[in-house]
């Protein structure tokens, strides 16, 4: 089998994009990056993944991004927007405060490192631009730029990046992850979730993750404090 590295937060996309990538026969390592985000909520779902998808070599880095804040994700000091409509979010030059600076090129630099060293070439990822808050580090753009240095940046070449739900919506990324036989309640989106883990159904994150399953027809299993 082929290795690949997959980032994997625990989240919707990328626990989809993980299942995507071992239906097309890949042999999987799971990175997850610790890098100061408000909670380890997001933590836990990643090891739930990694065991339900039967990921072996799951490993944790931790990059402390909380250095540099910026954002609503590593600045307690900064609010997570909340109850923003959705011809809001991800609306043309919309990029809101949970924005973590460079955040992608960091986890895929290490992503990098990780399957140069084990000798893998493919490295998957959950991003899109549909049903997203508008994040610069998602765009096809990004992804091929990124593609690109890989195979400048280091010595073994030939990296190939994977983005298979870049130009799906969150009903269509659902809708193959059920396919494919995956539980979305064992993963985690929201950006603010409450101390025992609950998703506070308001921010960016809970608002699109909602409108997929309501659009893919399907129950949502994400226990939320506004429920």
């Amino acid at each position: 089998m082929t290795r690949a590295i997959v980032l994997l937060s625990g989240g919707l996309d990328s626990t989809t994009a993980a299942a995507i990538a071992r239906a097309e026969g890949f042999e999987l390592s799971a990175l997850t990056v610790a890098y100061g985000q408000r909670h380890d909520v997001e933590l836990a779902a990643a090891r739930r993944v990694a065991r339900a998808l039967a990921i072996a070599d799951h490993r944790i880095a931790s990059v402390d991004l909380t250095l540099f804040g910026a954002s609503a994700l590593t600045d307690r000091a900064i609010d997570v927007p909340k109850d923003r409509p959705l011809a809001e979010i991800g609306a043309p030059g919309d990029v809101p405060s949970t924005y973590v600076p460079a955040r992608n090129t960091v986890l895929l630099a290490l992503a990098l490192a990780f399957a140069e060293s084990i000798g893998a070439r493919d490295i998957f990822l959950g991003v899109n631009v549909l049903d997203a808050s508008g994040y610069p580090d998602c765009r096809p753009a990004f992804v091929a730029a990124f593609e690109a240095l890989a195979n400048v940046a280091t010595r073994a070449g030939g990296f190939r990046l994977h983005a298979p739900l870049i130009e799906l919506t969150k009903a269509q990324i659902i809708g193959r992850g059920l396919a494919l036989g995956v539980d979305y309640g064992m993963t985690h989106s929201c950006y603010d979730p409450a101390p025992d883990g609950a998703a506070c159904g308001r921010c960016d994150a809970c608002i699109l993750r909602r409108k997929g399953f309501a659009e893919a027809g399907v129950p949502d299993p994400t226990r939320y404090l506004t429920d």
